[in-house]
Formats: structure tokens, sequence, C-alpha cells
């Protein structure tokens, strides 16, 4: 294994700004589509309508039916100063781990609209804050507070887009099929099908479901020099026992995501059904499971660009990566897309 895999620096490249997609292409099919196959070293530039040409037969087809909720909200301290509170995850009953964008102190209270109150129990090393949150006075559980954050909530774009949100975010910023309410991000690489092409993705080939609700840590950069020293982020995730019987067999699959190739991956490595998913993977921890990858193209020096990685060496990954520069693909959430068979 050669040394610069394990360097942080190693997983960077210069993007063009204007490359970094704002909002999504209309149709979302139009997007465009880099297509790698590992046997030929062929390199293939179509558009993402035509995806199904490209999957290979008897492949199954893994989602992630996560739910993005409205998890940014502007608030006020007694004092009057003003708060943005970024909801990551529920740690249990009535305890929250949180993202909070102004000073805080154990004990400080945020006040919302809708009579919603946030008291900080907890600073923690990283920067996150354990909070638990009210209602009318009332302590809440996840399920009561994500619909009171329907109601006063944003949808949480990715720092880089770099806007603040609007009502066509609430669509767009949200898959075909999401079910189970818990993310803070979306799996972007499932933003790209419309109906019809969903419709005929679950005509010509099986699809599964599983869940991870994907947190505010899919977005931390590897600040350590070595990639092996990150404190890699923790998901809830749950597989069904009928996703889990096709993963247990030898049937290949096609993961839509990056988020579906951890849950994955951390399945066969565990054989847990449900729990927090903390796996990193990268060139010196490769896939074993998953065959095929759907993915955006992704951050510098981040653990999603690792991942692909994993499938593909650094040096391809970076090859690719400055091939969809040069032809003005657009990167990252609302982005174009590449498929690695």
């Amino acid at each position: 294994m050669n040394s610069d895999e394990l360097l942080t620096n190693s997983y960077n490249y210069e993007l063009p700004p204007h490359l970094i997609a704002k909002y999504p292409v209309e149709p979302r099919d139009s997007a465009k589509l880099l297509v790698y196959n590992r046997e030929s070293n062929r390199v293939t530039h179509t558009i993402f309508r035509n995806l199904l040409d490209f999957i290979p037969q008897d492949t199954n087809i893994f989602l992630n039916d996560t739910k993005v909720i409205k998890a940014r909200v502007f608030g006020k301290k007694s004092t009057g100063g003003k708060i943005e509170l970024l909801f990551n995850r529920p740690l249990d009953a009535f305890n929250s781990l949180v993202l909070i964008r102004g000073r805080v102190k154990r004990d400080t209270e945020i006040f919302f609209d809708d009579n919603l109150v946030a008291k900080v129990v907890e600073l923690r090393d990283d920067g996150l804050r354990v909070v638990k949150f009210t209602h009318n006075c009332v302590a809440i559980r996840f399920e009561e507070l994500v619909i009171i954050l329907d109601k006063i909530g944003h949808i949480p774009l990715p720092p880089y887009i770099n806007r603040e949100d609007t009502i066509d975010d609430e669509k767009n910023y949200q898959t075909l099929f999401a079910k189970y309410a818990g993310a803070v991000a979306a799996p972007t690489a499932s933003l790209h099908f419309t109906p019809e092409l969903f419709r005929e993705l679950k005509d010509r080939f099986n699809t599964y479901r599983v869940t991870l609700h994907i947190g505010a840590g899919t977005f931390k950069p590897v600040e350590t020099k070595n990639i092996l020293n990150h404190p890699m982020h923790r998901e809830y995730f749950s597989i069904s026992p009928e996703s889990a019987n096709i993963l247990n067999s030898d049937k290949k699959i096609l993961a839509i995501g990056t988020t579906v190739t951890r849950t994955v991956e951390y399945f066969i490595r565990t054989a847990k059904l449900n729990g927090e998913c903390d796996l990193f993977l990268n060139p010196l921890n490769k896939p074993i499971r998953v065959n095929h990858l759907l993915t955006n193209f992704h951050l510098p020096k981040s653990t999603l660009i690792m991942l692909v990685s994993a499938f593909i060496g650094r040096k391809k990954t970076l090859e690719l990566y400055h091939e969809a520069i040069e032809k003005d693909y657009r990167f990252f959430s609302y982005g174009d897309a590449m498929l690695i068979i």
C-alpha cells in the first residue's frame, strides 16, 4: 500500500467554484452521468436518464429510504441574542445531539417559534451540544419534535450550497421514496430519479431498502494528517430481514449512494440489523459486499471521496474527478453522478 493513501492531503483536488451546483437541473434525470467500468477501464459520458442501460443484469438495487427533516431552526436566548440550531440526531428518548451557531453555556435556554425551547445540558469537546427540547413546557420525544420542526424549521442545505433554502428545496432535497424521518442531509445519488425513471428501475430490477439517517457529521472535513486518525461520525441505521436475506446471499448488488454502501458494509461486518454505523471505508478498508456504486462527486479530503477511492483506488478517483471537471460536470449534492461497475 502506497503511504500516500494514508495522507489526507492526497485526496485533495482543485474545483472551480462555478462547478458547485446550487440548484438541481431540470428534469432531474438530465444530469450528467460518468460511467466507469473497472473491468475494461473504460469511461463513458452520458446522462442519468440512460442509467439503466449500464447496470449489469441480475443486479439487486439497494436504496436509502431516510427522510430529510427541517432540521435548521432559528431562535433567541433569554438575553435576546440570535441562535441558529441544527438538529443532528436523537441520543435517547429526550436528549438530542445538535450543532449550535452562537455562544451558549450549560443550562442556556434557546426559544423558538411555536413555544419550542431547547435547554443545553452538555457541551461536547467536538463542538456538538446535547439539548433537551420542551414544547409548551413539556419534554418531548423525537417523534413530536419532527412535527414541530416541520412547521417552523428549514431544509438543512449543505453549507457549500451557500444560499438560503426555498420552498422548492422541500421537494428537490428529498428522494421520491423518502419514508422514515431522521436525516439532516439527503442521500443525494437518489435525487436524480424522476418518477418515470424510478418506475422503470423497479420494473427492470429487484429493489430493496435500508435506512440510514444521515447526520451532520457527513460534512465534517477530515482534519487529521493521517486519514486513519479521523474520528468517524455515527449514524442510526436499520435493515429489514428481507434486505438482509439478499445481503447474505451471493447476489450482485448496486448501492445507490455512499450511505447505502456504508450501511451494507457495516451489516456484513457485524450482522446487526439496526444500531449506529460508524464504518469508515477507504483504500485500507475496502468494501467486501457491494459490487457496484452510484454516487455523486464529493468534497476534497472528505470521507466520501475516500469511500469512492476504496472501490477504484485514489489515483483513479482523482483522475476521473479531473476528467469530470474538464467536461464541466456539476459537483456535490445537487450535482451530477458517477456509476462504478
